[in-house]
């Protein structure tokens, strides 16, 4: 990368820790508590906690990578891209499953924390290696 190479500014990693953090946090107590959260919401209980364990690990390993892309969020950005994709998809899926019916829509407030907020950092991070790497 030599003299061209561009820093991320601090910011970014520390929101991609902050969302490591919050992911690992959130995915452990998920799996280990796959239920709690329909109790919250006071929604019926899915017939097969396993998946939502299986969803609660699948967050905490986002997690990981997003740890990892803390280091040099610059270089790197395809695990911030994925982390934006799933961010994307989800909320998308979920209303898509509200409107049919399939998922009460008090369940959107699961994609508040895990997905929405995270929207407009992780773009600007996105943007951010954009333009570095153009340099």
């Amino acid at each position: 990368m030599g003299d061209r190479y561009i820093s991320a500014p601090r910011w970014m990693s520390r929101l991609l820790y902050t969302a490591a953090i919050y992911n690992i946090l959130w995915g452990a107590f998920t799996a280990r508590f796959p239920l709690a959260l329909f109790q919250w919401l006071h929604m019926p209980a899915p017939n097969y906690p396993s998946l939502w364990q299986c969803v609660g690990m699948i967050v905490g390993v986002y997690g990981v990578g997003y740890a990892c892309a803390a280091t040099d969020p610059f270089r790197h950005w395809p695990i911030v891209l994925v982390g934006l994709l799933g961010k994307l998809f989800g909320p998308i899926g979920f209303v898509i499953s509200a409107i049919k019916g399939e998922l009460p829509w008090q369940f959107g407030y699961v994609s508040l924390t895990n997905d929405l907020i995270w929207w407009v950092p992780f773009s600007l991070i996105l943007f951010g290696a954009y333009r570095s790497n153009r340099k």
